[in-house]
């Protein structure tokens, strides 16, 4: 491999990784005063993204075992973040359903989020945000298409 090359993927991995752990940790610190776990937002974010899921498929998006998930949307509903509900096609079939108060708590950590990072990003001209933009596109496509 080109040093030079090397120097550059080397920098560019060493950033993305700062940015991902300063990132993760403002996240936890807003998910702490909702009182919410990073596992708990992740699987209400995809129960928002993809609808009623049930627990296995829900499992299988969280990469987590059945019993894990199975305790964690035991935690959720009983915060009301969401509910189980029988599937009316196949009545064996069980459901996790987001709630509103749980659509509420994604919408406030979200909004949070974005808010402190309007706050770092308004210090850079239009044209430096555009930037960061493309540049951002263009790796999450080069990512995204492996």
């Amino acid at each position: 491999m080109d040093p030079v090359f090397a120097h550059q993927v080397a920098e560019i991995e060493h950033h993305l990784r700062q940015i991902a752990g300063v990132v993760r940790r403002r996240g936890r610190m807003l998910l702490d005063q909702h009182q919410i776990t990073p596992p708990q937002f992740d699987a209400l974010l995809i129960l928002d993204r993809n609808g009623d899921l049930t627990i296995g498929d829900l499992s299988s998006r969280l990469y987590l075992a059945y019993s894990t998930t199975t305790d964690l949307v035991d935690r959720l509903e009983r915060s009301g973040f969401v509910a189980r509900e029988r599937d009316q096609a196949d009545r064996r079939v069980v459901r996790v359903r987001l709630l509103q108060k749980g659509a509420d708590i994604i919408e406030r950590v979200l909004d949070a989020r974005r808010a402190y990072l309007a706050g770092v990003l308004e210090s850079l001209s239009h044209s430096e945000r555009s930037e960061i933009l493309r540049a951002l596109d263009l790796l999450n496509d080069k990512i995204s298409g492996d």
